[in-house]
């Protein structure tokens, strides 16, 4: 899938409400924005969306989206790898870490985005 392609991704937010329908697209557009030709693959039956720099799931891609009832996860494939001075990350697996997203206005702060720039070039390859 491309930014201009989001027919999938609109399909798998549809039974959530309009505030996580929200968060999560705006979790979709900066994606798009810190690395305009980000791949999305959407998986519908588990109702997540990955973002890398080709399709493959562990070698290329460096975040993912998950819905929720009420907050959206903006997951990291190698967050514990990232730095994160502002101790945004959370989880305890041994790569993947997360931030909880409750509110459209917690995608606003700067370390969202550096935490997205950083891991956009951390073990993937460079976009094709």
């Amino acid at each position: 899938m491309t930014k201009d392609d989001n027919t999938e991704f609109i399909a798998v937010l549809q039974s959530f409400d309009l505030t996580v329908q929200k968060i999560a697209l705006e979790a979709r557009s900066l994606i798009f924005d810190v690395l305009p030709q980000t791949v999305e693959v959407v998986w519908s039956q588990q109702k997540t969306m990955g973002y890398g720099t080709g399709p493959k799931k562990m070698s290329e891609h460096f975040c993912w989206i998950a819905p929720y009832k009420k907050h959206v996860l903006l997951g990291f494939n190698y967050g514990s790898e990232l730095a994160d001075p502002e101790h945004l990350l959370e989880g305890t697996g041994k790569l993947f870490r997360h931030i909880r997203l409750a509110t459209p206005e917690d995608l606003h702060k700067p370390a969202v985005r550096a935490l997205l720039k950083q891991a956009a070039t951390h073990r993937v390859p460079p976009p094709k």
